[in-house]
């Protein structure tokens, strides 16, 4: 049985560490315990980092501890309209909190980017909390929640922030760089993947928890209307594999009107095809990095095409040629602790002019071609959704000779993974918990319906 695993026992306590109390009460856990290193921010819990830690809690029938994260996060979401640039938009999401003593009184602060590098909000923070709301609510049947007027009114300035605000013509979301999980400089403003495939199954959340009155009418509406168009654009648009790369190849450019194939006027010039060609497998594919006028970023970003795969934003086709193209290229993908977060990593004048220099996402190293044990969950459970568990087995035993000996590190630097990443901080929270999540989710198939969509249906 897992239980009586003494690396799952260890990783478990380590867990239970990391659990912040506000008021007496579970709300979240922190980011990292590393005891030789620097605070920093990372005695703050992040709402992205939080939900591989409450989704182990809800199997393990702990949801007293996610259901106060829900409930305080959303008491911190601002909900007045205002003007001033200074401060976080109506509906938005905090990056992180932390619990502060005020005058003898405990207080929630939290930070919408306004603190931290870059100063760039965390658009990807409300996207993981609707995600967190439906596992939550799937989990427990725990409706009277989800149904109360706090909760329906948190839902609809979240999908108004991301579905009625726009400065664009595209179905997908236009974000700045560093919104994400990459919260760095790495060349990914515009529409990402990993945004898209976040926003995709925050929408599909959406859809589900909305309660049908009339009040929500015009959300359930626009949300029915975006989603079979974001479906078609990512997987017409965004997917590459030898068969789009010999149509990419012949492209023309300068087309103009409803019936241009080069849409997005792409320079085959842009795209290095020879490289490309030898990467990709016969049976295997993968979705772009990112795609906009005049580009298609060709990096391979693995939590936008795993939530792809889990969201079912992708379709059968394509998630198994994104499990191939992985199996195929694992010595590149995972080598020695799953997985890379991109590959390949920017290099030379690349890094320089995309990165601005940035010496922490130096070649090969954090957001630039590290390795994150992080997803060692995501492609568990997108393995186990497709039937290739063998992938998840493989990546999990590479990952337990290492990440307890290392001390759960954040990420691991160089090509292959092996050296513990340069600023990575020990006991990261979200190691720990992104290994127990896929022991679970490869032990126990039921355990995806938390985490897993289906096949949306067709809206016409």
């Amino acid at each position: 049985m897992i239980a009586e695993d003494p690396l799952v026992k260890e990783a478990w306590q380590a867990l239970e560490n990391s659990i912040i109390y506000y008021q007496e009460r579970p709300v979240g856990t922190i980011a990292a315990r590393d005891p030789d290193v620097q605070a920093l921010n990372y005695d703050q819990c992040f709402i992205r980092d939080f939900v591989s830690s409450a989704i182990v809690f809800l199997l393990k029938g702990r949801s007293e501890i996610v259901r106060n994260f829900l409930e305080e996060t959303l008491k911190l979401q601002p909900k007045e309209r205002q003007l001033n640039s200074s401060k976080p938009g109506r509906g938005l999401m905090p990056a992180s909190f932390k619990v502060e003593s005020l005058n003898g009184k405990e207080r929630l602060k939290a930070d919408f980017g306004e603190h931290a590098i870059a100063r760039v909000a965390p658009v990807d923070s409300c996207l993981w909390w609707m995600i967190l709301l439906r596992a939550y609510v799937n989990c427990t049947k725990d409706t009277k929640l989800a149904y109360r007027e706090d909760f329906q009114e948190g839902i609809r300035l979240i999908m108004e922030l991301c579905l009625v605000a726009r400065f664009d013509m595209y179905p997908t979301l236009l974000v700045p760089d560093g919104a994400s999980m990459i919260d760095r400089r790495m060349g990914l403003s515009g529409h990402p993947l990993d945004i898209q495939s976040l926003f995709y199954a925050a929408l599909r959340a959406g859809g589900e928890l909305l309660f049908p009155n009339q009040d929500n009418q015009y959300l359930i509406k626009a949300i029915r209307s975006r989603l079979p168009a974001l479906i078609e654009h990512i997987r017409e648009n965004y997917w590459l594999d030898t068969h789009r790369l010999n149509v990419i190849y012949r492209y023309k450019v300068e087309e103009y009107g409803e019936e241009a194939l080069n849409k997005f006027n792409i320079y085959s010039d842009s795209i290095p095809f020879h490289k490309l060609t030898e990467w990709l497998p016969e049976d295997g594919g993968y979705l772009a990095g990112n795609l906009g006028p005049s580009q298609i970023d060709c990096r391979f970003f693995s939590q936008g095409n795993l939530m792809a795969i889990v969201s079912s934003l992708t379709n059968k086709h394509q998630s198994l040629g994104i499990l191939n193209l992985i199996e195929t290229q694992w010595e590149n993908l995972v080598a020695d602790m799953p997985m890379k977060l991109c590959f390949p990593a920017l290099e030379d004048l690349e890094w320089k002019i995309l990165t601005g220099c940035d010496p922490k996402n130096r070649p090969w190293s954090y957001h630039n071609g590290g390795s994150w044990p992080v997803l060692l969950w995501m492609l568990a459970a997108a393995a186990q959704k497709m039937g290739r568990i063998d992938l998840a087995h493989r990546a999990i035993n590479i990952a337990e000779k290492r990440l307890n000996t290392d001390l759960w590190p954040e990420y691991y630097d160089g090509k292959n993974g092996r050296l513990i990443g340069k600023e990575a901080r020990r006991y990261q929270t979200w190691t720990i918990a992104g290994y127990l999540l896929a022991k679970e989710l490869v032990d126990n198939p039921n355990h995806l319906k938390l985490v897993c969509f289906g096949e949306y249906p067709e809206v016409e």
